[in-house]
Formats: structure tokens, sequence, C-alpha cells
């Protein structure tokens, strides 16, 4: 089954949605920001990215600037960080099977489709 990890106030995350929608295909969406994500959920889709934790954050966002840039975080830590403030995960994510991809720009969603 495919997964949409969304959130619905991105332009990025609704293009990547839209391009679900128009694949036909079933797939899930899941709003992170509303079910936040386990610790053992965001490991599993920074394998399937095969990325560190720090390439999935959203630097620019205020929290990450305010709270955690500039410091030596541990992996464990920069996962913890994501949990604890999930608008830092770069968005969206695209699961589909042992596969996953970040839709930036939107159109990397249909290599894994």
């Amino acid at each position: 089954m495919i997964k949409i990890y969304h959130n619905p106030r991105c332009s990025k995350s609704r293009q990547g949605l839209a391009i679900l929608e128009e694949s036909g295909k079933d797939f899930t969406v899941v709003k992170y920001l509303d079910d936040q994500l386990t610790k053992e959920e965001l490991n599993e889709i920074i394998q399937l990215l095969a990325i560190s934790p720090m390439e999935l954050v959203r630097k620019n966002e205020k929290i990450w600037k305010e709270n955690y840039k500039g410091k030596d975080l541990s992996d464990s830590e920069i996962i913890t960080a994501m949990i604890e403030n999930p608008k830092l995960i770069e968005r969206p994510i695209v699961v589909n099977k042992s596969k996953a991809i970040v839709g930036r720009p939107p159109e990397n969603i249909t290599s894994i489709l």
C-alpha cells in the first residue's frame, strides 16, 4: 500500500497528493501533524529514504533556528526533535512498499509509483 505523509497547509504536499490521486492507485493519507509519528515509524521512513535524519529536517523552520541550529545533535536527538516538532519533517514523503521518496519537487513521487 502506498502511503503519503501529508501536510494540507503545504503547497508541495498538496501537489504530491494530487499526483497520487491522478495516478489512480490506492493510497493512504497520513496527516502527520495530527497523528504524531512514533520514533519507530520515523526511523523506518528514514531507512527507506536511505538518508540521515538531518537530511529530513526543514532547517528554515523557526523552531529549528531557535532551538537546534548550530548544536551538535546525535541522530537520535534529531529524530526526537522531529517527533516533538513534526513541522520540522520535510514533506511530502511517499512510501511504496520498500521504497520512499521526499516529494520535493513533487514530480519525484512518480518515480516510485
